[in-house]
C-alpha cells in the first residue's frame, strides 16, 4: 500500500552541488528499487537555521513529495540518519485530500497545455478557438471555485519566496 510522503532534510552548508545530486540519486534509487517514486523535488538553497545544529548556522534546505510504502520510509530514514551530510530529516504523511486537489490542478494544467497546440491548421482554428475559449472558460470556474475552498499551491514566483530568517541582536556589555 503506498501513501503520499514529504521528506525535508537539512543538509550541511559545505556540501557542493556534486555531493547534494549524489544524495538526491541515492533517495531516489531507494525509492524506486522499494517500488516508490518521486513526485517533486524542491531545493530552497542555502537558509539561516533558527539554532545552531552541529555548530553549523545555515543549512541547505530539500523537499521531496513521494509516494512510498512504509517499509521504504523506514530505510530512506535509515540511510539519512547515517549520511554525516543531512544534519536534520523529517519524513511525514500528506494529507490525501491536498495531495488529491494537487493532482487534479497538474491534470488540468496539462489538459490544457495538451489542447492548445492542437490547432495548427487557419481553417479549423476558427472553430475550436471558440470551443478552446469556452472550454478554458469553464477551467477557470472550476479551479477558482477549488481555489476558494482550500489554499491553493503556490505558483511558481511564490513557490521560490521563503522569509528570511529573524537576524540576532548583539548585547554589548
Amino acid at each position: 500500500m503506498t501513501r503520499d510522503y514529504e521528506l525535508g532534510f537539512i543538509l550541511n552548508p559545505e556540501v557542493n552541488e556534486e555531493q547534494t545530486r549524489t544524495i538526491l540519486e541515492r533517495i531516489e534509487q531507494i525509492a524506486t528499487n522499494h517500488g516508490g517514486q518521486i513526485m517533486r523535488v524542491n531545493q530552497w538553497g542555502r537558509r539561516r537555521l533558527a539554532y545552531p545544529i552541529k555548530h553549523h548556522r545555515d543549512g541547505f534546505y530539500v523537499f521531496i513529495d513521494m509516494v512510498l510504502t512504509p517499509e521504504t520510509v523506514k530505510e530512506l530514514d535509515r540511510t539519512l540518519k547515517v549520511s554525516e551530510e543531512v544534519l536534520r530529516q523529517l519524513i511525514r504523511l500528506r494529507d490525501a485530500k491536498t495531495v488529491q486537489k494537487e493532482r487534479e490542478a497538474r491534470a488540468t494544467a496539462a489538459a490544457q497545455a495538451a489542447a492548445a497546440p492542437e490547432s495548427e491548421t487557419p481553417a479549423e482554428e476558427s472553430t475550436e478557438s471558440t470551443e478552446s475559449t469556452e472550454n478554458t472558460e469553464e477551467l477557470q470556474e472550476v479551479i477558482a471555485g477549488e481555489e476558494s475552498e482550500a489554499q491553493a499551491p503556490l505558483a511558481g514566483d511564490e513557490d521560490e519566496y521563503v522569509p528570511p530568517a529573524i537576524e540576532e541582536e548583539t548585547i554589548e556589555a
